[in-house]
């Protein structure tokens, strides 16, 4: 047994370890939430209508395909705008996990009679407070109302021709739309099912019911974290005290 009470798995096979990972995560989640079973378990169908209730996804989209409207209307452009896509998917974990860590992580500071705090930093201490509640998993609408054109005005700005800027709002809202849909089944009552998503399913639970200084990606499982040094071996590291108030008085 390890300090913190967990087994050493450093002689079980990969498939045993990730059973008993699975296992103690799901009794700290139920302990956590006060549920002495999870319920139901829930279709990919169902999951996916349940998506489409929350604000943040038809915010998305309707974004999304105004831009792939507006790049066919534009018409052919240049083959340098593969690089957005591809640049895009390509750095997305280290975006992914800088977002995490510098915002929503963000801890409270003051400037004088200023308190800096943003809404999604507010809103992502709640969600770890609470990881089964599930509009706090979704991008605050709010911050979507300005974020969303925000985008199309930095396109416009930042790229050479109306093309290549409508490519570029046609990667950002799909990733954005991606991250979204893949944060919220993780949080649902879907069960992990390919290898890919029980890695990503197995990943962000660590972060939540086990310590909230480590697994930061969501969307990927050992790529930013592996790189940054936050994707420790989870039997090595003790259960975190505040891993539900994040940035409480006195951590």
């Amino acid at each position: 047994m390890s300090t913190d009470g967990t087994e050493q798995t450093g002689r079980l096979d990969p498939g045993t370890v990730d059973a008993l990972a699975a296992e103690r995560l799901a009794a700290e989640e139920a302990r956590i939430t006060g549920q002495a079973r999870r319920r139901a378990g829930l279709s990919l169908r169902g999951a996916w209508r349940e998506f489409w209730r929350h604000p943040s996804p038809p915010m998305i989209a309707t974004f999304l395909v105004a831009s792939v409207v507006g790049r066919v209307l534009l018409g052919s452009g240049s083959w340098w705008e593969l690089a957005f896509p591809v640049g895009l998917v390509a750095a997305f974990p280290l975006i992914e996990w800088v977002v995490h860590v510098a915002i929503l992580h963000w801890r409270p500071r003051s400037l004088g009679p200023l308190r800096i705090d943003s809404l999604l930093a507010r809103e992502h201490r709640a969600h770890h407070a609470d990881p089964r509640l599930l509009p706090l998993v979704f991008i605050p609408w709010p911050v979507l109302v300005w974020l969303l054109p925000a985008y199309v005005v930095v396109a416009w700005l930042a790229v050479p021709t109306l093309a290549g800027a409508g490519t570029l709002l046609v990667s950002v809202y799909a990733l954005m739309l991606g991250y979204e849909w893949t944060h919220y089944l993780v949080h649902s009552d879907y069960r992990p099912r390919s290898r890919w998503y029980r890695a990503l399913w197995r990943n962000h639970r660590l972060h939540h019911y086990k310590n909230e200084n480590y697994w930061f990606t969501v969307t990927s499982a050992g790529t930013a974290d592996r790189l940054l040094g936050t994707y420790p071996d989870a039997s090595q590291v003790e259960t975190s005290p505040t891993v539900r108030s994040v940035h409480a008085a006195g951590h």
